[in-house]
């Protein structure tokens, strides 16, 4: 008997595209121009994007790695691809404890388990949505909110967004979310990098979040949680209001400015 792999869709890599304002054939050219800039020419195609979004392939090769990261502007682990990794070790480490090492023999593949949503999410939430939330920063004694304009890309129950260029009132911050959906419950994880030369020097940050939907489905706002330069826990709201259900060019460049 035959039995046909399940594919797992990668959307973030094409929330990351969509978020570009790039069709499948665009960000193929890219890809191309940017192998003949790094002096490695590939041979990316369409069909090859849509193998990598279907999630047929998951593991580019070096050569299209690293034209991934020249016309994304982001690294091949935020992509949404599974990466082969060192085989990790436990090893003692001499003073009663255990340490994680990479071992030098072997690699496994980094790739999560597939789950399955009892029951699919209809297709309402993909399109351009408002981001707000709110932090506090203990070095400088004030309540701060973040905005940007995120693309959304619903696959199921799924939901990747991924903020716009230039999008956002902290400049050179984009925000990333992977959701998941349950009849009126929002729950998964925010990755958002700061600004090089911004107040936070590049700092990386990330947590969960969990909101409601409202019944119109145009909003949801709950709880972000995540660390603070300190590594103490925090806490605030967020909030996310559809703007637009279309993902042309036109929308998406009408999006790719600071919100208000």
């Amino acid at each position: 008997m035959t039995t046909t792999a399940q594919h797992v869709p990668n959307d973030v890599l094409r929330a990351v595209r969509i978020g570009l304002r790039m069709s499948q054939d665009d960000f193929a050219k890219a890809l191309r121009r940017a192998g003949e800039v790094l002096g490695e020419p590939n041979e990316a195609s369409k069909r090859l994007v849509q193998r990598w979004e279907s999630g047929i392939s998951r593991t580019p090769r070096g050569v299209y790695v690293r034209a991934l990261a020249h016309v994304t502007g982001r690294p091949i682990e935020a992509l949404g691809f599974a990466l082969l990794v060192p085989m990790a070790r436990v090893h003692e480490d001499g003073t009663g404890g255990h340490d994680m090492a990479a071992g030098s023999e072997g690699v496994a593949e980094a790739s999560g388990s597939v789950q399955t949503a009892a029951q699919a999410a209809t297709e309402k939430y993909s399109g351009v949505w408002h981001s707000r939330y709110e932090f506090y920063s203990s070095s400088r004694d004030e309540t701060y909110e973040a905005k940007h304009y995120v693309v959304i890309v619903q696959h199921g129950n799924r939901l990747t967004a991924q903020s716009l260029p230039g999008a956002s009132t902290n400049p050179d911050s984009p925000l990333a979310l992977d959701l998941t959906v349950d009849r009126s419950v929002v729950t998964g994880t925010w990755t958002e990098q700061t600004a090089t030369d911004g107040y936070y020097q590049g700092a990386r940050y990330h947590g969960a979040i969990q909101m409601l939907v409202e019944p119109t489905g145009r909003r949801m706002a709950g709880k972000w949680v995540g660390f603070g330069k300190d590594f103490d826990v925090n806490t605030g709201p967020w909030e996310l209001r559809l703007m637009d259900t279309s993902m042309s060019k036109a929308t998406l460049q009408q999006y790719s400015q600071p919100p208000d």
